[in-house]
């Protein structure tokens, strides 16, 4: 065979070379013939290496999926042309990784770590996919790898590699909660076992429901009493959270009196009937529950946002606390007509500064409303639900993060001047 790359062996005895040739000569014009020999884990490596470096693609891949290859054979394909041929390299590497430093050279060893990082680096979010899905549990690949596929811009890529990699610390989570990651790798990491103390804190600092659900039902998550608390605080505009409450199991007989007090009958009688309950609290519980079933349905809201906002303004309640409340529980078209009306300005322009999503044109109309930065804080994070990496935060707790003249530009950039 001709341009045959220096390979390692493996001492084990293959498939004699001859025979390997006469399977090429017969069976060439036979559709599958190379491939059914590149499958083989007899066929050696000149053979093996021979295939990966001219054959087909369908071929290549054959070789790729064959752990019998060599490792100079594979970190040749690692930069196949071919995805498929690169979807099996990433299927078939991780599990030759284990042990592998123990009974392989140096030099084998080495170039499979290097065929590993040239698949965390494929350019097909399929292959990285692979790869992160058939590492996501070891323990013996370099920690870079792991780093790379669990800051990927993919959550198919992430999400296994953060809910279930033992080689990321708390530090590596709670950066890339930090990160403002999309909702499904919040979850995935609030879906680890364990996920301890801080991670919980700053999972909760989120405000992502479906990362807050998560942590909740999962009972490998440490969450601190003060943690809980905040989540009780917003809980009562957040019915996907009421389900998850009353199923925790390390509740205080404190929280569990607060949930009843929010959720509805079918959740409160489940909650009732949990069996770590105080007399005392079982009592409270059971009051509370016969209480809800005697209240009669309520009506449908048929009060428009500008009725709302209407009244408010006729009782003097058009101000912070109404805007705030508004925003806490998520009535979108009330924070925009209640801010239209203190800035004097028409509702849509008002919904071009919230559709920007950006968050120095809010704080700056929230400023120019003479409302405060708590007010804009909470239009960020329960209307606008930007990213915790977006989220313009207060200046010393309190102060408008921005100048005067700063604010001015962004709402110049709207036609407002201020």
């Amino acid at each position: 065979m001709d341009q045959r790359a220096p390979i390692e062996r493996s001492g084990k005895p293959g498939l004699n070379p001859r025979d390997a040739l006469d399977i090429l000569d017969i069976r060439a014009a036979t559709p599958g013939g190379a491939t059914e020999l590149a499958a083989r884990t007899d066929a050696g490596p000149d053979v093996l290496h021979y295939l990966a470096t001219h054959a087909a693609p369908a071929t290549r891949a054959a070789v790729a999926a064959n752990p019998a290859s060599p490792a100079v054979t594979n970190r040749i394909l690692a930069n196949d042309e071919n995805e498929d041929v690169r979807a099996e390299l990433a299927a078939k590497i991780a599990r030759l990784i284990p042990g592998l430093s123990e009974r392989e050279s140096g030099h084998v060893f080495a170039l499979t770590i290097e065929t590993l990082e040239c698949l965390a680096r494929d350019a097909a979010v399929r292959v990285r996919a692979i790869l992160a899905e058939e590492i996501k549990s070891l323990t013996c690949v370099p920690r870079d790898v792991v780093l790379r596929l669990a800051t990927d811009l993919n959550s198919v890529v992430a999400a296994p590699i953060l809910q279930y990699s033992p080689l990321l610390s708390d530090s590596d989570l709670i950066e890339i909660i930090a990160c403002g990651q999309v909702q499904q790798v919040l979850t995935a990491i609030a879906s680890r076992k364990p996920v301890s103390e801080p991670v919980s804190d700053r999972l909760v600092q989120s405000l992502d429901v479906s990362a807050v659900a998560a942590l909740l039902v999962n009972p490998d998550a440490k969450i601190r009493k003060d943690t809980m608390e905040r989540i009780l605080d917003q809980a009562e505009e957040i019915n996907a959270w009421h389900m998850p409450l009353a199923l925790r199991a390390d509740l205080s007989a404190r929280a569990i009196r607060r949930i009843g007090s929010l959720v509805g009958a079918s959740i409160l009688e489940r909650l009732a009937a949990r069996n770590d309950l105080s007399d005392a609290t079982r009592i409270h519980l059971n009051r509370e529950l016969r209480a809800r079933l005697a209240e009669p349905p309520r009506e449908a809201d048929t009060v428009s946002p500008a009725e709302k906002v209407a009244a408010a303004k006729q009782e003097s309640r058009l101000d912070g606390v109404f805007v705030e409340q508004a925003a806490q529980a998520g009535q979108r078209e009330v924070v925009i007509a209640a801010l239209a009306q203190l800035a004097h300005l028409d509702e849509q322009t008002v919904k071009r500064i919230l559709a920007a999503s950006s968050a120095k044109p809010v704080v700056s109309l929230v400023w120019h409303t003479h409302l405060s930065m708590r007010v804009a804080f909470k239009i960020q994070t329960f209307i606008m639900k930007l990213p915790t990496r977006d989220i313009l935060p207060a200046r010393g707790g309190v102060g408008f993060p921005l100048t005067k003249e700063e604010m001015r530009w962004h709402l110049n950039y709207f036609n407002i001047n201020a």
